[in-house]
């Protein structure tokens, strides 16, 4: 199964940027699609974005869309969020994960990422 390292996050001011980076370790068995999903306190972890194995398809969720962009680097075995115009509302914290599905349920991911905080100031 693979391992998900993610970091990047931070303390930023609302406009700003942030790049999330996620690492995948351990063995490669086939192509497995990647996402990130947000949980904000006291909320449920909701979906943020998806990109297939070969970075050609992508799906966000309409509150990241335009703001936010998800790409994968297969041969450094690297996720990443782009996330720009950040809102105080997008203060939570961040994972990635990997599945075989291309998917915005959890159920579609089988590996998850410890998580990464990001904090949107007003």
């Amino acid at each position: 199964q693979v391992q998900l390292v993610e970091s990047g996050g931070g303390l930023v001011q609302a406009g700003g940027s942030l790049r999330l980076s996620c690492a995948a370790s351990g063995p490669i068995v086939s192509p497995y699609n990647t996402g990130w999903f947000r949980q904000a306190p006291g909320k449920e972890r909701e979906f943020v974005a998806v990109v297939n194995w070969t970075g050609g398809r992508t799906y966000y969720a309409d509150s990241v869309k335009g703001r936010f962009t998800i790409s994968r680097d297969n041969a450094k075995k690297m996720l990443y969020l782009q996330m720009n115009s950040l809102k105080p509302e997008d203060t939570a914290v961040y994972y990635c994960a990997a599945g075989q599905r291309f998917g915005r349920y959890e159920a579609d991911f089988a590996s998850w990422g410890q998580g990464t905080q990001v904090t949107v100031s007003s």
